[in-house]
């Protein structure tokens, strides 16, 4: 990345800058800053992904950091930590608007304000209630001049996960699935390993790794067992979620083996005392997973919306479904999937019985067929990958959720999007 020229001190105190039209002598620094967010991607849950470079007042790099970890310094205080006191008089760039709360850690205000800053360049305004606004306005209370929106919507993009929780009050969800040239995702007589090669695989593992949770329900439990981890790619591993109504699920499986990684079981309210002798298999599959120290988490409603609201509320950001087609269809009619991962084999499997990726969504008429927008495709060895994102013509991209960059990690192979 070339560096920008040095940057004369001064502009006005306590002043708001609107960034300018064109890139200016921010933009690569604030693409640094963006490349050094991104090495949390996975960790920082329920937080968003923030990185930030300080300059001297000559304008050289004296000091950088990311938001590693949630509860663990901001990227702001490490960048300035680094900088001692080459920072005074310099000028700060950061991802995302520094909060002015008290939360796990100090407001990150104070430390800017403290550390002699002159200049804060920002890229995005913190979607969060208790700041919102609040943390630029507090710099320039402090007399530091604030430049605004540079590079906004990569800022956007990159923590669309924890703008869509915090302005919607669930993940951002990810639907993923492999199937056949013919659309199949399984053979007539139920196998379906591996229809995709090992590349996409691998893809698939990477994925995971930048989720914070990968959910799935019992029939998927009971037809495939599988591990639902990111072989080692981030630890902790996300959690593994299955959604289940009845709890018929097997004693064994692999996903009870929390060595590997956390489970967690998500099923419908305990029926009333009335209804208890009808409802065996619910409560044998109560005992059985207390049993096996697998938790277990009572929803008020046994459906996608209601996992989503409680994840939330346990600070997951962004979750991948990994789920049979009658989940996947029940996830996309409740609002619960704004993108797809779709891994196309080149192959046929054949057989009017043969299992499709989505299940109902009861559709009766084309004006109802929800639009997707492509992102991205690309080769992952003999496969092909294609991302698309659910898109409204009727919104805008000010949300940062119809951003124009596929999720999950970088591709393999060319792509074949102009």
């Amino acid at each position: 990345m070339a560096k920008p020229p040095p940057l004369e001190q001064g502009g006005g105190k306590g002043v708001t800058v609107q960034a300018p039209a064109g890139p200016g002598p921010w933009l690569p620094w604030m693409r640094r800053a963006l490349a050094l967010a991104a090495l949390g991607e996975g960790r920082t849950s329920p937080n968003p992904l923030v990185g930030a470079v300080v300059l001297d007042a000559a304008g050289h790099l004296v000091g950088e950091g990311f938001h590693a970890r949630a509860g663990e310094p901001h990227a702001e205080v490490g960048a300035l930590a680094q900088a001692g006191e080459r920072a005074r008089g310099g000028t700060l760039i950061v991802t995302l608007e520094p909060c002015c709360h008290q939360g796990r850690t100090p407001p990150c205000t104070d430390a800017v304000i403290k550390a002699g800053i002159s200049r804060v360049v920002v890229a995005m305004t913190d979607p969060d209630p208790r700041v919102a606004g609040g943390g630029m306005a507090r710099l320039r209370a402090a007399g530091l001049e604030v430049i605004e929106a540079v590079a906004e919507q990569e800022a956007l993009q990159l923590n669309r996960a924890f703008v869509h929780r915090v302005r919607t009050g669930r993940p951002l969800g990810i639907l993923k699935w492999a199937m056949s040239l013919d659309g199949r995702t399984a053979l007539p007589n139920g196998q379906s390993q591996w229809i995709s090669g090992p590349q996409a695989r691998d893809w698939v593992h990477r994925l995971r790794a930048g989720c914070d949770a990968v959910i799935v329900g019992g029939g998927t439990v009971r037809a495939d067992d599988p591990l639902l981890t990111s072989r080692g790619r981030r630890q902790p591993e996300p959690l593994r979620v299955v959604l289940s109504r009845s709890l018929d699920l097997p004693e064994a499986a692999r996903l009870w083996d929390q060595k590997a990684a956390a489970t967690l079981v998500a099923h419908c309210p305990e029926p009333p005392p009335a209804k208890h002798q009808g409802d065996a298999t619910l409560e044998e599959g109560r005992r059985r997973l207390d049993r096996l120290g697998v938790e277990r988490l009572e929803l008020p409603a046994c459906e996608p919306a209601a996992l989503l609201e409680a994840l939330a509320a346990r600070g997951v950001n962004q979750v991948l479904w990994e789920c049979g087609p009658e989940l996947a269809a029940s996830a996309m009619r409740q609002g619960c999937v704004q993108e797809l991962a779709v891994v196309i084999a080149p192959k046929l499997l054949g057989g009017l019985a043969a299992r499709t990726p989505v299940g109902e969504l009861g559709l009766v008429g084309m004006d109802q067929v929800l639009p997707w927008r492509e992102l991205q495709r690309s080769s992952l060895g003999a496969d092909l990958l294609w991302q698309l994102i659910h898109y409204d013509p009727t919104e805008t991209t000010e949300s940062g959720i119809t951003g124009s960059s596929p999720a999950g990690p970088p591709m393999v192979g060319p792509s074949t999007t102009p």
